[in-house]
């Protein structure tokens, strides 16, 4: 038996009210990509009306706190909350951080406990060039190279991508490493790799420019992931 867990860290931009005056001077920057992952919350409500699964998401920024880090990661923060005072960061964790993050991890916990395998699905998107550089591949899929379950996984799910579309560059652990600092990581490392397996999906926003293209791209996805034999 698996359960399926989709989450979505980054889908929006939003600041709580009581800290809107601080970030007043950077409304374009929490349009950008650095705010939050351009196009993903829409692509991830389509997917998960098609699957049984529990799912999970977020809309307030990534500038705010970051909620794919670890606890103690540096760039929990963003620059513009770093410099607040202790007392008021740790007020950001306790009411936006943790809720998110205890609430998909208590999710987790309840199936494992069972000894029932959960296969965790976590969006997001990415720029299509970082600092002058293009980046190379139109979907990403990052995965634990030590976890066999979660390499076949991608390895099917890429398959099954490309058969649809053979115009697609699909890579494994691009534009990012699996093992990076993430949740899926976190997860891993709490509940190890017999029973969790944790997959960071990652589409280029060059797909999801504009309603049509966004559409055609979740409906490949949808489409490919159905033939995934989990």
């Amino acid at each position: 038996m698996i359960k399926l867990i989709f989450t979505c860290e980054h889908g929006g931009n939003q600041i709580p009210e009581e800290f809107k005056e601080l970030f007043t001077p950077y409304k374009t920057l929490l349009n950008s990509h650095r705010g939050y992952d351009v196009g993903i919350l829409d692509v991830f409500k389509k997917f998960t009306n098609e699957f049984d699964a529990e799912s999970f998401y977020s809309e307030k920024s990534r500038l705010l706190i970051e909620l794919n880090r670890s606890p103690h990661h540096k760039n929990l923060f963003s620059e513009i909350t770093k410099p607040l005072n202790k007392e008021t960061k740790q007020y950001i964790v306790d009411k936006y951080y943790k809720p998110y993050r205890t609430e998909v991890e208590s999710k987790n916990e309840k199936f494992i406990k069972k000894k029932i395998n959960v296969v965790h699905i976590s969006f997001h998107s990415f720029t299509p060039e970082l600092n002058g550089k293009v980046r190379n591949a139109d979907i990403g899929l990052l995965y634990d190279p030590k976890s066999e379950q979660e390499k076949e996984f991608c390895m099917r799910w890429k398959k099954e991508i490309v058969t649809l579309n053979k115009k697609l560059k699909v890579r494994l652990n691009y534009p990012y490493l699996g093992i990076a600092d993430g949740f899926t990581s976190f997860l891993r490392k709490k509940f190890g790799y017999k029973f969790y397996g944790g997959i960071e999906l990652e589409i280029n926003q060059k797909l999801l420019k504009n309603k049509s293209a966004l559409n055609r791209t979740t409906r490949l996805l949808i489409d490919s992931f159905m033939k995934v034999e989990i």
